[in-house]
């Protein structure tokens, strides 16, 4: 009876955490979340596509500009380096996706030595991610060596505040994954802790597409 009584609890309490859509609570939550910073990107995004090419004064993203004094500057954005920052941001989803599997199949046959390490395909994602920033970090101080603040014209002001939203985003989910990896070199995660890291996979694939709208918009669009 005891036994039964235990087993009904435990049943309850997993319930509890489901909603009437079938989905966990905290992933509806995340949604919600997402469905938020929507709006925000949506906002900072409009922002910066009104603002563009309204510049009266450089440096700009695409053209030359000569100042008064004589002074030339090249156009500011770096296409190549920007190209390869997103790149290795694509390829930390691809990292979080097998982090989910590994996690979710652990013990299963197939998922063996390195496709099932999720301690390997977590830190992979940080690393990923902590080097996007540091690509983001180079970027902007290069520009800030070559003229371009967030006071210096409207494109600079909207371009580091959309960017600098973006890059924070990102510092948060990489701190987000560094969390998780501890947790798995301490105790090591389960497939009862897979709702764990899919609703942080969620987030990450989040910052990943709104990357992919940023990079659209302002390095590829003229």
């Amino acid at each position: 009876m005891a036994t039964a009584a235990a087993a009904g609890a435990h049943e309850a309490h997993e319930h509890a955490h489901y909603t009437t859509t079938g989905l966990n609570h905290r992933k509806i939550a995340m949604w919600a979340f997402i469905g938020s910073e929507c709006m925000l990107f949506g906002s900072l995004i409009s922002t910066y596509l009104v603002y563009k090419g309204r510049s009266v004064v450089g440096p700009f993203p695409h053209e030359a500009w000569t100042s008064p004094t004589g002074q030339v500057f090249k156009p500011i954005l770096n296409i190549p380096v920007t190209s390869a920052s997103t790149f290795v941001l694509l390829m930390s989803s691809l990292f979080m996706v097998l982090a989910l599997a590994a996690v979710e199949n652990k013990g299963k046959p197939g998922y063996e030595g390195l496709l099932g390490s999720s301690k390997f395909w977590l830190a992979a994602t940080a690393a990923a991610g902590a080097t996007f920033l540091g690509f983001q970090a180079y970027e902007f101080t290069s520009f800030v060596h070559e003229g371009l603040t967030i006071k210096t014209n409207l494109f600079g002001s909207s371009f580091f505040t959309l960017t600098g939203f973006h890059g924070t985003h990102v510092a948060v989910g990489v701190l987000w994954l560094m969390t998780m990896l501890f947790i798995d070199m301490k105790r090591g995660l389960q497939p009862k802790d897979a709702i764990n890291i899919d609703i942080m996979a969620l987030y990450w694939h989040f910052v990943d597409v709104v990357w992919i709208i940023i990079f659209a918009l302002v390095y590829l669009i003229k």
